[in-house]
């Protein structure tokens, strides 16, 4: 009995390929919009997943002055320098590393090429801290940062902008008139969730950058790496209470700095993005019940027209559960080819987007699943009525009507 209501609904579908065409339109859209903006969704948490591990694992970090409400940093805090550096690695246990940073733009050149870029200073223990490793080369050694000598490792971006494809080691680049040797190339770790190029940048030791670069001690960021499996909140509770002591604010006075756990803005920022994933997700998932109210009046326009056709089946002894099923199945048919040529859609609109927004084409099966069966249950609601209102006309009044 369902495979002839299949078949009955196939011959009128056909019957009818414009109207029904339009009618599947509306699921068409309706599931491929959900499909397409929670894969891209997907895609956009994955790659802030990924950006933030590129920071460092259990990473703090640690800036002078206070939030400002546009979200920057005041400068009327004084600045780090080294022993409060050297403080936080004495008094402050269950760390990987300490890494204290300044940076400033400045114009590198190389020949005939220049390129303004991000130029840091740091010691030894930037790249443990950050887990960034060298591709080609070496790191500076402790003695270089000790001595402040005038080397630096380039980033990708200012390696590709400076060199092409010529290795740079050992070669020479000059930065506000000084000249650096190059020992290194950073790997490359592509942008930043706030679209920032974290490869166009150079560093050099510390101590190089303050007395050639920056001119001053000043240091601008701390960068404290927690151990595995060690609370960053206890770190971060002892660095603060250190640092109070330290700059000398008293109980009622607030810090003239800021401690930003990494994780935490990574939880953050990844709830933000699935939230938003989600009320995308169920702001498209409207316009599959916009599909279905469509189906519900394509399929009360179908009963009108096939009074007659239904008043002879139900006279020749045809069940009224059987004329029932033959339009609920009708209906299903339609929103089922409507979530099948959605599905197909979403796939290839989802790889297209993340191709133009640069993230990972994370497919979700279970979306994918759950769209198509609402498709199918879209049908099947609002296919009833007007299967209801077929299956209750008399056949006496239905083969009279005109």
């Amino acid at each position: 009995m369902i495979w002839n209501a299949f078949l009955l609904a196939l011959r009128a579908i056909r019957r009818n390929k414009m109207r029904s065409f339009l009618t599947i339109l509306g699921i068409v859209i309706g599931v491929a919009a959900v499909i397409t903006l929670v894969t891209v969704g997907g895609g956009a948490t994955a790659k802030v997943t990924e950006d933030i591990a590129k920071l460092g694992s259990n990473l703090l970090m640690v800036t002078p002055g206070q939030m400002r409400g546009g979200g920057g940093f005041s400068g009327a805090a004084k600045s780090f320098d080294l022993d409060d550096v050297k403080a936080i690695t004495r008094d402050v246990s269950s760390l990987v590393g300490v890494a204290p940073t300044s940076s400033s733009s400045a114009m590198a050149v190389y020949g005939a090429k220049n390129w303004s870029t991000l130029v840091t200073g740091a010691d030894a223990a930037f790249f443990k801290v950050r887990e960034w490793t060298v591709e080609e080369g070496r790191e500076f050694t402790e003695q270089e940062v000790r001595s402040g000598t005038a080397v630096c490792v380039l980033g990708a971006s200012v390696r590709k902008e400076l060199f092409g494809e010529q290795v740079p080691l050992q070669h020479r680049i000059r930065i506000k008139g000084v000249s650096f040797e190059v020992v290194g190339v950073l790997a490359a770790k592509g942008q930043s969730t706030t679209g920032r190029d974290q490869d166009d940048l150079i560093v050099m030791p510390l101590r190089a950058f303050q007395r050639r670069v920056s001119g001053n001690e000043n240091i601008s960021l701390i960068q404290v790496s927690v151990e595995d499996g060690a609370s960053t909140q206890k770190a971060q509770d002892d660095i603060e209470s250190l640092l109070r002591e330290r700059r000398r604010i008293s109980t009622l006075k607030p810090n003239d700095f800021q401690i930003r756990d990494m994780k935490e803005l990574a939880s953050t920022m990844l709830a933000t993005t699935e939230l938003l994933t989600t009320l995308l997700g169920a702001v498209a998932a409207v316009s599959l019940l916009v599909g279905g109210i469509g189906i519900m009046n394509i399929m009360l326009v179908s009963v009108t027209e096939r009074t007659r056709e239904i008043g002879t089946r139900l006279a020749i002894g045809a069940l009224e559960r059987e004329v029932l099923l033959q339009f609920l199945v009708e209906a299903m048919v339609l929103s089922a080819f409507g979530g099948l040529f959605g599905i197909i859609l979403a796939l290839i609109g989802s790889a297209v987007l993340v191709r133009v927004l640069d993230v990972p084409f994370v497919i979700d099966g279970w979306i994918i699943f759950i769209a198509f069966v609402f498709s199918a249950a879209v049908g099947l609601i609002f296919g009833y009525f007007p299967a209801r209102k077929a299956a209750s006309l008399d056949p006496i009044e239905a083969l009279r009507h005109e």
